[in-house]
């Protein structure tokens, strides 16, 4: 995958597309969940880092409510107003900042307009909250240029209401939670409910290795919103107000359809596994954490069917490598990337290993990169 503009690059793009000076440059990371999928919209608990792949928006205020966003890696260009700012049909990449202008708005911030430039390293439709990474990021540089500050779940809350509203995902947090408030060296512990978190180290000599199928899904389809509506009918009959308050045993004692008791499934046990992933770590215990790993995947792949044949023979040749202590589908599913907690001297000779057998056995050409736990989004000045 390609390196991002650099800083300096950015900044002269900025300049030769306004003919004035950029002020500010903001940036939020994607991420990557460990343990925890389709867990957030249910209240339940999730455990992400923040990864060292971000969006950067290089950017100067305007004072005529007016936003003039470039986007570098699409070649694409927009415009729009504050007043009344609606979703745009023929912009769709730009509603992820037009939902976040929107957002500020009714929020009562002093919100400027912006001119700015936009370019990020995280793949789009990878699983690893490309969407996220441009709201946090935007976030930043609308409060940078109006002088304000907003606070990161509720920075975390107005991307995902722009993901509701503009983009029409039914989306839970945690993807802006963990770009808004990622920590290197941590993963976080993240309840969804009261959005409380818990930095958790991870252990120094381990490193996270994300593998890239290859194969994108659009989060905005059916399956996501059709399985979002499954968990609240389970809910409802479980006479709960979210999977989070279910257990198995309450499970069993209803009568449900099939599909629905196996995504409810799913949600109850993944949950568990989250906070037993969390203990595994504090004591050290990496094989527990692999078995998780693993017994997370099978669930997706199973119960909740958001798996494939490339996620599954992509996490089969993880799980095979030496050193590797578990690997998941990671994201929504559908496509995207898995990820993998290995000893940091097997990653080195796992990637080519992987890719040549992935490459062999289903034809697309994988991106495999480590990473480290990252810090969440920030700004400076120019």
């Amino acid at each position: 995958m390609p390196g991002p503009l650099t800083t300096n690059e950015l900044i002269d793009r900025f300049n030769q597309t306004y003919g004035r000076p950029a002020v500010l440059i903001a940036r939020a990371p994607g991420r990557v969940n460990i343990i925890g999928e389709h867990t957030d919209y249910n209240d339940g608990f999730v455990l992400p880092a923040a990864i060292e792949r971000e969006t950067r928006i290089v950017a100067a205020p305007r004072d005529d409510g007016v936003v003039r966003l470039v986007a570098l890696d699409l070649g694409r260009e927009t415009a729009f107003r504050f007043a009344g700012v609606q979703p745009s049909h023929e912009q769709a990449w730009s509603n992820y900042v037009r939902g976040v202008a929107a957002g500020l708005l009714a929020a009562g911030y002093p919100v400027r307009g912006l001119d700015a430039v936009m370019s990020g390293d995280v793949p789009i439709g990878a699983g690893l909250s490309s969407s996220a990474a441009v709201e946090m990021a935007a976030v930043q540089a609308f409060s940078a240029a109006g002088g304000f500050t907003v606070p990161p779940a509720q920075a975390a809350a107005i991307g995902q209401k722009a993901e509701h509203l503009f983009v029409g995902t039914q989306c839970g947090m945690m993807d802006q939670l963990a770009s808004a408030l990622g920590q290197e060296g941590h993963v976080l512990l993240i309840d969804c409910r009261d959005l409380s978190y818990q930095p958790v180290p991870t252990p120094a000599d381990t490193a996270i290795l994300i593998a890239d199928t290859a194969v994108r899904r659009q989060l905005a389809s059916s399956a996501y919103n059709e399985r979002r509506a499954q968990c609240e009918a389970a809910a409802r009959a479980l006479g709960v107000a979210a999977l989070r308050d279910a257990t198995l045993a309450m499970l069993a004692q209803v009568d449900l359809p099939d599909v629905v008791a196996r995504r409810a499934r799913h949600v109850i046990a993944e949950n568990d596994r989250v906070l037993e992933t969390v203990a595994a770590l504090q004591r050290g215990d990496l094989h527990k954490v692999g078995s998780l790993m693993a017994a997370s995947h099978a669930s997706l792949r199973d119960l909740y069917e958001v798996s494939s044949l490339e996620l599954d023979a992509m996490v089969e040749l993880l799980t095979a490598q030496p050193g590797c202590y578990g690997a998941r589908l990671t994201g929504a599913g559908f496509g995207g990337c898995a990820v993998a907690l290995m000893a940091a001297g097997a990653v080195a000779a796992a990637i080519p290993a992987v890719s040549e057998a992935y490459r062999v056995r289903i034809g697309l050409n994988p991106a495999l990169y480590p990473t480290r736990a990252a810090a969440g989004a920030s700004v400076a000045r120019i």
